[in-house]
């Protein structure tokens, strides 16, 4: 597999079958093979070599034959070390062509699966069919809202992904049970997660458009006021990936005038990745639909922003007017005016611009800034980073590893959600990955961790990752 020209069905059929393993560069193949054979078939190894030495980057790839076998290998061998003398091993879910980041042990998106039941399924009839699979965190049945009834559908979160992973591949076809991913803003928003694979799957199956996985795909349905002529000062925002209240208040907090903001969420208390927001007036409402509808945040996920009847009359001809007149007003601000965090404040009139927001959002108390170290500085100790669920701007890491001093460099994998972080002190290298490990900044979760010891040699001539 030298050439890893295989192409995406391969590499991911099944999905989740294939390993991301970070090594330390005396790793054979050989010595892949030999510990990761017991957990099944292993199709293929692929030791990833720098182009012109031919040495081990530290890097591997493994493929097994079913998924569970990968997440099994996962859980056991995440933290081994493979020969004496090495550094523990860092192994996750690698990422499949068609998605942004590795997934590991902690990932939920590997412990969820969605199932077609009988309508006459209880939760604990969910929870006695899949138990023989795993330990089951909890199992919920998808009811009808109206009526109470139950949809035939349902979802169980297992404590393992090797668990979800056999109940996949070997619970009763007639379950239909796949993997539970965020779902997209056209997918239902019964629960916070839905497959896209889930309705491609129904659409080409006959006899599964009784199942109604469109029906109700908001809260707000269209004969509650979605309409694209409607401008009102209530804002719906949807997001494809999970986003806290806090993120979402303090993006659209930017823009003076909020009044209020609340995630929307199903009977059973789970996010539905939406929220509505409410300002004191027509102008801000139509500025925020404007800069934020499509805006990415986190990183790679575009919010979607849509007005929603606030249940005030406007079917008169001069409330008419007043939409149409304040909404050619802000969008001649937005087309002529400065861009940016140069938000105009509108109550009855237009006032100053308001100033921005520190760059950095996280709940983690951060030292002062401190001046980064000299380009020639020799690089002591490196931190290995996961971005989930994707890669922060260099700008923004500079601005966070920076505060625990002796920063050298930040390095992001091109391609992939991981990077480097060089310290020319041990100290302050330990202190950033005590301080940030499993923590958010800016809507990304971090996992910081040492990576392999650097050479004792000047940053300049230190160009091996």
């Amino acid at each position: 597999m030298e050439d890893y020209n295989r192409p995406s069905s391969y590499l991911d059929d099944p999905p989740n079958s294939r390993l991301f393993l970070v090594t330390s560069k005396s790793i054979t193949e050989d010595m892949i093979r030999e510990r990761f054979s017991p957990f099944g078939e292993v199709q293929d190894i692929w030791v990833v070599k720098d182009k012109q030495t031919k040495e081990s980057k530290g890097v591997s790839f493994v493929k097994f034959a079913k998924s569970s076998q990968a997440c099994t290998a996962m859980e056991e061998m995440h933290g081994k070390c493979l020969a004496e003398g090495t550094k523990p091993i860092k192994v996750f879910i690698a990422q499949s062509r068609s998605s942004g980041s590795h997934r590991d042990v902690e990932d939920e998106e590997l412990t969820r699966i969605f199932v077609m039941i009988p309508k006459t399924f209880t939760e604990d009839d969910l929870k006695e069919t899949f138990k023989t699979y795993g330990d089951i965190e909890y199992a919920i049945v998808i009811k009808n809202k109206s009526t109470g009834e139950s949809k035939g559908l349902g979802y169980v979160r297992y404590h393992k992904p090797s668990q979800a992973a056999k109940a996949i591949e070997n619970c009763d076809k007639t379950f239909r049970a796949i993997l539970a991913e965020p779902r997209t803003k056209n997918a239902p928003a019964d629960n916070e997660y839905f497959s896209n694979q889930r309705s491609d799957h129904a659409a080409n199956e006959p006899g599964l458009s009784a199942y109604p996985f469109g029906a109700e795909s908001s809260t707000y349905s269209a004969g509650e006021g979605w309409n694209s002529d409607l401008i009102t000062r209530c804002l719906m925002v949807s997001s494809r990936v999970p986003i806290a209240q806090e993120q979402i208040y303090n993006l659209f907090d930017l823009i003076p005038g909020m009044e209020y903001c609340e995630m929307q969420r199903d009977q059973y208390g789970f996010s539905k990745g939406q929220a509505m927001i409410r300002y004191s007036n027509l102008g801000s409402a139509v500025y925020a639909k404007d800069k934020l509808n499509g805006f990415e945040y986190p990183p790679g996920n575009r919010l979607s922003v849509s007005f929603i009847d606030d249940g005030e009359d406007r079917t008169s001809p001069v409330g008419k007017m007043a939409m149409q007149l304040v909404a050619a007003q802000m969008m001649s601000m937005v087309w002529n005016g400065p861009s940016g965090a140069q938000l105009m404040k509108t109550t009855a009139g237009y006032a100053t611009s308001m100033p921005q927001k520190p760059r950095v959002q996280t709940d983690v108390v951060l030292p002062s800034h401190k001046k980064l170290a000299s380009p020639d500085s020799v690089v002591k100790e490196r931190l290995f980073v996961i971005f989930n669920p994707s890669p922060l701007p260099v700008d923004i890491l500079e601005d966070v590893f920076c505060r625990f001093g002796s920063l050298v460099e930040v390095y992001l994998v091109p391609g992939r959600n991981v990077g480097y972080i060089k310290y020319a002190d041990r100290k302050h290298a330990n202190d950033a990955m005590a301080a940030l490990h499993g923590k958010v900044v800016n809507g990304v979760k971090m996992k910081v961790m040492l990576a392999d010891p650097p050479k004792e040699e000047s940053h300049k001539r230190q160009r091996t990752y």
